[in-house]
């Protein structure tokens, strides 16, 4: 999938072996603070939970293990890393779960990873849409895909630095950049073939790339005639009424978009006073994958 080679090379991306090294001394509830001086809460979606949603912030933090998802396996994982926090993109919830409780069904049952979190003696802790926003988000797709980054499309609330949607500039050295040319260079980048809205031929100047769901900011580039968004994904009828109005879309796929993010909560962690030798990286890049089509 992606190489995340900023998680620096001392950052292990790795799953298993156990931390032994000991933290200088720094509990679960310091680590958030430091992270929200980073990532503010008042930057997050209201309808978003951030912070540290499972745990005790009185324990000192042991290890971190990094993730775009706090799944089952990446509980696991922690635990087994010798990690107590669990630091991710996505939060656990959404909806404060009604039980908590152990289950196999953890698709009908949300409480059961926070229950198995706490068992395990792991914390999970999230910044979602306030890292989304961040200047460290902001510049790294349009860095990843070699555009200029102009600004934010969509502004969060008053602040006209932060929000969703890069609106990019493609470089003179790469003119004339096709449609066709940005899917090679996403799948390149990405290692995953999108999805192409519109002709392969189409000329670009300026793109709009949001990780994700790309929500109201295709209305936004249709309004303001940029020539392409690549986004995470976008529901169908948005997407066919927004080619139909011209614009090009590159849909890479929801967490695809979102896995360069591990890297950056991977640095941030460091440089709250985590040693990096006591934080690694959960792959999840792997969690669907694609076949081609034989014809019989």
């Amino acid at each position: 999938m992606i190489e995340i080679e900023d998680v620096e090379r001392n950052i292990a991306k790795v799953s298993g072996g156990t931390i032994s090294k000991p933290s200088r001394s720094m509990t679960v509830g310091e680590l958030e603070l430091a992270l929200l001086r980073r990532f503010p809460r008042e930057d997050a979606e209201e309808w978003d939970r951030m912070g540290l949603l499972v745990g005790d912030p009185a324990e000192l933090v042991k290890g971190v293990m990094v993730a775009l998802d706090p799944t089952a396996s990446a509980i696991d994982a922690a635990q087994k890393a010798g990690a107590n926090v669990l630091l991710t993109h996505h939060p656990a919830f959404l909806e404060p779960p009604a039980v908590l409780s152990p289950s196999r069904e953890i698709a009908t049952a949300p409480g059961a990873n926070a229950f198995n979190a706490v068992r395990k003696g792991v914390s999970l802790m999230n910044f979602h849409t306030a890292l989304d926003v961040s200047r460290e988000a902001l510049a790294l797709l349009p860095d990843m895909l070699s555009m200029d980054f102009e600004g934010v499309l969509v502004p969060a609330g008053a602040n006209t630095e932060k929000g969703y949607g890069q609106l990019c500039r493609v470089r003179k050295a790469d003119d004339p950049f096709t449609l066709e040319r940005l899917v090679a260079r996403c799948t390149a980048v990405f290692g995953r073939p999108p999805r192409m809205w519109g002709e392969g031929d189409t000329r670009l100047e300026r793109v709009v790339i949001a990780n994700g769901s790309a929500g109201n900011v295709v209305e936004a580039c249709v309004r303001e005639g940029v020539d392409c968004l690549v986004c995470g994904e976008v529901r169908y009828h948005a997407a066919l009424d927004a080619a139909q109005a011209g614009l090009c879309i590159v849909e890479l796929g929801h967490d695809v978009s979102e896995l360069p993010l591990v890297a950056v909560l991977a640095r941030a962690a460091v440089a709250a006073g985590i040693d990096s030798s006591l934080v690694s990286v959960f792959e999840q890049g792997s969690n669907w994958t694609t076949h081609e089509s034989t014809r019989l």
